[in-house]
Parts: C-alpha cells; structure tokens; sequence
C-alpha cells in the first residue's frame, strides 16, 4: 500500500473562483450529521458576499463549528465579520435567545395573556416545547426574514433529526395559536367573569396578549410560506457517499415533501474524485487519492461507487453537486472558495 503525499494549500487563483452566487434569498443546508454542512453554508455565503450581495449565514448547531470553518470569532447576534465585504454571521446560543425577545413583541414575552394562562403556555417557544435549540432557531430566523441588512441568509441547520423538528415548529405553532385565538372569541361574551376569575388579568391585558399571538402567527405563517416557496428558498441537502449517509437523505427527502419544502440542490461531499473532474478549477497543488496502487484508496472508491449507484433515486430531479475528498482540511477562505467552485460549476 502506497502513502499519499499531501501538501499544504499555498496559493489559488482568484480567476478560478466564483466571485458571486446565483440563488434564491434562503439557502438551508440540511443531512446528517457531520456530512459537511457547516462547510457549504460558509463557502456559499463567502462567495455570496463577494459580489456585494449583503449575506447573513447562521448557525443553528449547538457545536458551534462556524467560526473554525471561517477561522474567526462569530457572535451570538448577526454581525459583520468582513471589512471588505458584507459578511454577516451569528452563532446561536439557544439559552441566550430563548432568553431575549427575538420576535420582536414588546415586553419579551406575550402581554397580559401570561396572566391568564401563565408563561409555558403562552410562550410557545419556552422549555413547554421539544427541541430547545431548534425552537431557538426558529425565533431568530423569523426575525432575520425582516433585516434590512440581509439580502440574503444561508442557514447552516442541525443535523437531521433537529432540522425535521424545526420545520414543524411552524405548523405546531399556527396550530396552537390558532386555538387559543379560537378559546378567546369563544369567552368574548364572558370577559368580565373571566376578569374576575383571574384577577390582574384584566381585559386590556387580554387584548394586549392576543395582539401578540396574532403577530406570531403572522410571522409563522409568513415563514412557511417562503420555506415552501422555491424561488426564494432552497434548502440543499448535504450527503457523503456512503449507503448510511444516502439512506438518511432518502428519509430527509421524504419528510421534506411532506412539508411542501422544496429541495433543488443535492451536495455529495468528499467525493474521491480528482478536483478538476469536478470544478473548472487550477488543480496543480490538489493532491488526489491514487485509484490506481493505493489499496486503500481503491477500496474507499469502491464503497463510494456503491453508495453512489445506490442514490440515483435521490439525485433524480435535483441539481446535483460533487465536493471532493480535500487532503488539507477545509477551512479558511482559500479553500471555501474553492468549494464555493465545486457549488457553482
């Protein structure tokens, strides 16, 4: 068995790099844990901001591995993290953001409706609901689909199973709402009853409290319908070539129908494929497995070419993307650019 040499990155030509990106406003990487997501959203969003477009990526995975892959400090709030371009990033901490008022509603919470029926009820976004962090997403994500700073926002999701929850906090949410819409028109005749039942609930309170939770299920409401909209939002499915990384894919494609979240883009990364086989890209300094005396190489390709036979029923209807397997890891801004490439070929 032959070793492979590797060498570092030294120098890439800033021709061959993408110095924009085509797409629509939302772009959200979503698969398995660990198949390279947080990679794609950082080097779509660099390039993005490359070409002025003012982009926000996110990070709504408690490994907080966003600032490694962009190799600085990301805060927990959205702030520009480029002189020379308007990169935007924010690391959520989810104690953090359960902890603020990220929608907006005045008081941090939702009025004197609190009162009546007490604060993990009326607060949906409270410990009362399953998947904190990913509840705490989706509080911010509400509030970034109204920055004017941002034209566009790259979200790099939790792995599967947190992201499927994610996308049915909305529906959960307009559910609940909606219900306690209903219970209120219901009690409309009997507010002074109620009133003195509850005491300091008094009915200005009430209505403060409902104004709340229509504004919510407007902005939830809002948000499935641009989830769901694929000329504004594209959620990309990230994959490695292996069968259980394909199987996970099926699995997320299925649920994602369901949701009616339209899916146009599916990133097999660590492919072991030469670089300029899969980008228009200089790959002098690329250092490529060696398919032909490495024993071990062979074998990987060979697991590789099953798992990618196997995904022809995933790939159908998509846009597909191959990354290849980088010997150097990938981080910093050469070699996101370069990936950037691979994205956008």
């Amino acid at each position: 068995m032959n070793d492979i040499d590797v060498e570092p990155v030294e120098e890439i030509d800033e021709s061959v790099v993408p110095s924009g990106i085509e797409g629509p406003e939302y772009v959200l990487y979503g698969g398995k844990g660990g198949v390279g997501k947080t990679t794609m959203a950082a080097a779509t969003a660099l390039a993005s901001a490359r070409d002025g477009t003012a982009t926000l990526v996110v990070s709504t995975d408690p490994a907080h591995s966003l600032s490694d892959t962009l190799e600085t400090d990301i805060p927990a709030e959205p702030a520009q993290i480029r002189e020379d371009m308007p990169l935007y990033a924010a690391e959520i901490d989810p104690e953090a953001a359960l902890g603020d008022d990220p929608l907006g509603l005045e008081g941090g919470g939702l009025g004197g409706l609190g009162d009546l029926l007490g604060e993990d009820v009326t607060d949906p976004f409270t410990n009362a609901m399953p998947g904190t962090d990913e509840a705490a997403a989706i509080r911010l994500l509400i509030r970034y689909l109204d920055d004017e700073r941002f034209d566009r926002v790259v979200v790099d999701t939790a792995p599967t199973g947190h992201t499927l929850r994610l996308l049915e906090l909305p529906e959960v949410m307009d559910t609940m709402v909606g219900k306690l819409l209903s219970f209120r028109e219901r009690l409309s005749g009997m507010m002074g009853t109620i009133t003195g039942m509850f005491g300091d609930a008094d009915e200005e309170d009430i209505e403060e409290g409902l104004d709340d939770l229509r504004v919510l299920r407007e902005r939830i409401e809002r948000l499935r319908t641009i989830l769901q909209d694929p000329a504004k939002t594209d959620f990309r499915v990230v994959m490695v070539p292996e069968e259980l990384s394909v199987m996970e894919s099926e699995r997320l494609l299925e649920r994602l129908a369901a949701f009616d979240i339209p899916v146009g883009t599916i990133v097999v990364n660590r492919v072991m494929e030469d670089l300029a086989d899969v980008a228009d890209v200089d790959a002098d300094w690329y250092v490529s497995p060696n398919l032909e005396t490495c024993e071990f190489c062979q074998r990987r390709w060979d697991v590789q070419q099953k798992a990618l036979e196997r995904s022809q029923d995933v790939f159908r209807g998509h846009d597909v993307r191959r990354v290849p397997l980088f010997a150097d890891e990938v981080r910093g801004e050469q070699l996101l650019r370069i990936v950037a490439a691979c994205l956008e070929e």
